[in-house]
């Protein structure tokens, strides 16, 4: 099983696709995602969100600031711009 992520940006969609893991720094700390994780929702802090594609790549972005939402193997990441 896989997860549904899309990284979206004010500008445009970033990376849509699906996904074994994502990790990400929150206010609350770093966090990382699997399939079937439990519902979150979380605010981003400047820094990287790293995205395992389940084709075994690895893609990182710098994202300064947004959001994470987590729910049903769906993972929506909106940030304020993407470096």
């Amino acid at each position: 099983m896989t997860l549904k992520v899309e990284l979206v940006s004010p500008a445009e969609r970033v990376w849509s696709g699906e996904a074994v893991s994502v990790s990400a720094r929150t206010v609350e700390g770093d966090i990382g995602i699997l399939t079937d994780h439990t519902p979150l929702f979380g605010v981003l802090v400047d820094g990287q969100v790293s995205i395992e594609a389940s084709d075994g790549s690895t893609t990182e972005f710098k994202v300064s600031g947004g959001f994470l939402s987590v729910a049903n193997n769906r993972v929506s990441i909106l940030t304020e711009s993407v470096g």
